[in-house]
């Protein structure tokens, strides 16, 4: 049996426990602890201990034996922040990539590191999703798409084939894009919408179509 590497997960949120479940069921890490700058030491998620914050990671991985871990927060400008944070303290320190079990990866696919993706979540032939991305329970990257870094599909979206999706972007709840379509950087698409045109960057979008509502400014919160 391959020795499983030893990793630390960054957050001990909700999003945190959908996490864990699927690194438990993919079986290829032992979680060793959590990092979370928010909760005391000691608290526990799933059983799994807070070990510190990130300002004592140095200590932390050679403490543990710690060889790599994954940011488990949804936000995605707060995900690059926690990314930054980890940097500073631990230069060289690896982003694992988590696929549970029930989703599907399709030939010729790319997937970055420290990308999570969920429970039945499905990514068709030869696309590329970069790194620190979240497709979340049931979503679909139809083929020949791109996820940029920090992006994000929530629960149920779906895009078509030939779609691109910029850096922090996230397509929410239910919300579908049709095949083609460029969606820029900063972007959030709202609930249930249906994008049918190409968006602009730092834009907020939602309806049946997907309407410009207005401007948003970089790391600001939707979740």
């Amino acid at each position: 049996m391959r020795k499983k590497e030893k990793i630390l997960v960054f957050g001990s949120s909700g999003h945190a426990k959908v996490i864990i479940d699927a690194i438990e069921k993919e079986s290829n890490y032992e979680i060793m602890g959590l990092i979370d700058s928010n909760k005391d030491l000691g608290e526990e998620t799933f059983g799994y201990r807070v070990l510190g914050k990130e300002e004592n990671l140095v200590n932390i991985v050679k403490d543990n034996k710690i060889e790599g871990g994954i940011i488990a927060i949804g936000d995605n400008w707060v995900r690059k922040e926690v990314e930054e944070k980890i940097k500073k303290n631990v230069s060289d320190f690896k982003f694992v990539t988590c696929i549970h079990p029930s989703a599907q990866i399709a030939r010729d696919v790319k997937i970055g590191k420290g990308t999570i993706v969920m429970p039945g979540a499905i990514i068709n032939s030869s696309c590329n999703v970069g790194d620190h991305c979240i497709l979340n329970t049931n979503s679909s990257l139809d083929h020949d798409s791109t996820l940029s870094s920090f992006s994000s599909l929530a629960p149920n979206s779906t895009t078509g084939s030939n779609v691109r999706i910029g850096k922090f972007s996230v397509i929410s709840l239910g919300a579908n894009v049709i095949h083609n379509v460029k969606i820029g950087e900063h972007c959030v698409i709202g609930a249930g919408s249906l994008v049918l045109e190409d968006i602009e960057n730092n834009s907020l979008s939602y309806g049946i179509p997907a309407e410009f509502i207005r401007k948003r400014e970089c790391g600001e919160k939707y979740l």
